[in-house]
Parts: structure tokens; sequence; C-alpha cells
């Protein structure tokens, strides 16, 4: 080969070993997500997508095959531990059992962001991101004590909360609907421990549509002139519809939920839902690919946000039958917003 080949395929090999040396120059993030079905998940991965490709990341993503498969988190910390990333953001499906591989990433020097849920402990990550889901309750429990006015002090109160294991967010939203509403708490950390005579029992649904029915069902035995129902996220709050209409009391009662799905929203536009807190998975996501940037330009962490011990990305009441003094948006304002 002469001096002109020689050169000329010098010239070729870095030409087409350019693009590769600039996509290994891209900060890597990882989100790491409990489920890729779940439509909270799919928005906030689409929300981590569209920062990172207007920010030059390279966004690799990863989740669990159910919700609770913390092997399958574990190993994604790992993988993006070994890609030298900069940072991962995750929704932990067990925020304990993740905690060592957290450990091990933060020793690597990655930047580690819980997304929605808190890890356990929660300082075990570098900061969390999440709906302040203690608000998000308090919203929905002024607004139904408003909306019913003087008959609130006589309310009957049915509480659908999540499952037995008072999780954090379920915690959250419950007792922060219940001071909303105006009801003395006993500890805040703890569902179910009230003595106010408003409250006709806890039920708990799975946050799902079949056990909202199956919820409110049971409510109805206990107590069938139930005039509030509180739910923890809209599928159940959908299912305890269902139980009230073959009732005949779908008209008479008052539901409130959170979480700010698109299903959900229609459903407050159908009269369905009264009102529900909106909370923003796209905006969560986006926040965190911004905070793993700025970390790893800058070596700032992010810091929480005042009052609080995290970060808080937002929530909106969404109702078509607002009542003075509370800011809300209509559900059709919330159908251009809403996730799912």
């Amino acid at each position: 080969m002469n001096k002109k080949s020689v050169v000329q395929a010098m010239m070729l090999a870095t030409a087409l070993s350019a693009p590769f040396a600039m996509a290994a120059d891209k900060p890597v993030v990882g989100l790491i997500t409990k489920t890729n079905t779940n439509p909270f998940f799919v928005k906030m991965r689409e929300g981590a997508q569209q920062k990172a490709d207007a920010m030059g990341v390279d966004l690799r993503t990863f989740s669990g095959k159910f919700d609770g498969d913390n092997q399958s988190q574990v190993q994604a910390v790992e993988n993006l531990i070994s890609a030298g990333a900069k940072g991962i953001l995750i929704t932990p499906s067990d925020p304990a059992g993740i905690v060592p591989a957290i450990d091990r990433a933060r020793e690597a020097g990655l930047l580690v962001i819980a997304l929605d849920t808190p890890l356990s402990p929660a300082t075990a990550a570098d900061a969390t991101f999440a709906t302040d889901n203690f608000k998000a309750g308090e919203m929905i429990g002024q607004w139904a004590a408003a909306t019913l006015g003087d008959k609130a002090a006589t309310a009957k109160i049915a509480m659908l909360d999540l499952n037995s294991s008072q999780i954090t967010v379920d915690v959250a939203r419950d007792q922060g609907f219940l001071k909303g509403f105006g009801i003395d708490l006993n500890d805040p950390n703890r569902i179910g421990d009230e003595t106010d005579p408003r409250i006709v029992g806890n039920d708990v649904t799975s946050g799902a549509e079949e056990g909202g029915r199956r919820a409110m069902e049971n409510m109805l035995q206990k107590d069938p002139e139930i005039n509030v129902v509180y739910t923890i996220n809209e599928p159940a709050a959908a299912g305890a519809y269902e139980a009230l209409k073959s009732a005949g009391r779908a008209d008479d009662v008052l539901i409130v939920s959170v979480d700010g799905g698109c299903p959900g929203v229609e459903n407050v536009k159908d009269g369905v839902i009264g009102a529900t807190s909106m909370q923003f998975p796209l905006r969560m996501a986006s926040m965190g690919v911004d905070a793993i940037l700025k970390f790893a330009q800058t070596g700032e962490k992010p810091q929480a946000t005042e009052g609080l011990d995290f970060v808080n990305t937002g929530v909106e009441l969404i109702t078509d039958k607002p009542v003075s003094h509370i800011d809300a948006r209509s559900s059709s304002e919330g159908l251009s917003m809403c996730w799912g």
C-alpha cells in the first residue's frame, strides 16, 4: 500500500469511528422502573427520554419483570455501574431490598435519585423526586369538606387504601385526606388509628378496580349510609363507583382520589369522581435527568424542597366543581396534562 493509500485508510477509519467516539462521550444515565407496562412508568420513561435527547444524554432504561421484582432492579444497577453511568433514577420495587446495590452505586461515584417511591431509609439515595402525597391527599380532603359544607360535620367516610403494608405513599395520601377534611390525626405515620366517629372504616384495594369494588361492598355492609369515599387511586375509585351504582347509591356519594391518569380525569369529567389530585411522572423523570447532568458537570447534588425531605415535583387539583379558596383545574385542562 503506498503512502497516499495509507493516509486515505487512516482518514476513513477516523471518520467511521467518529460517531462511536461521540456516543462514548455522552454521559450515561440510567432509568429503572418497577415495570415497563404501568402507564405511570411509561410516561416517566417518555419524560426521561425527551430530556435525554434534548441534552445529549445516553439514557439506558431497565425495569422489573413484575411489580416487586427486586432482583431485576439489582442487576440493572450493576449493569449501570459497569457502564460508567453518571447517575441512576429508580422507582424501587423493594425500597429496603435494593439498598445494598444502591450503596455500591454511590460508592462508585454515581448520583442516585429515587423517583416517586423513597428508599428505606430515604437517605440511602442522594435525593428523592416525588409528588407531595400528603399534600395530594390534603387537597382532595379540603375540597370534599368544602363541597359538603355544614354536612361535613356529620359525614360518613369510607377509606379505601392500598394494602396492609402501610407503605409511605399509602399512608401519606390517607392521612393528608383526613387532615384536609378536618379530622384530627393520631399517628400521622399510621393508617386507621383515628377515633373520629365520621370514619366508618378502612379497607384495602390493591390499587385495582376489582379491589375498589370489593372494598366498597364491605364498607356498605358496615354502613349503607356512607356519603364520602376516599380512594388511594383512580382505578380503586372506578371500582368503588361500580359498587355504589349496584347499590343504588352512585348519585349520593362523593368520591375523591389521587393520580391524574387520563382514565381518572375522564371519570372526573363524567362525574364518577368528584375531584382528584394529579401528579406528574413525566416532569419527575425529566427533572431527574437534569439533576444528574448537572451533577456530572458540576458535582452539585439536588437539594430538597424547603420544608420537605424530598424534591417536590408538583400536584394539581382536578375538578369540574370548584370551590372558593381552593385552586383547581377543570377536567378539560386535566386531559391536556394527564398520563396513561
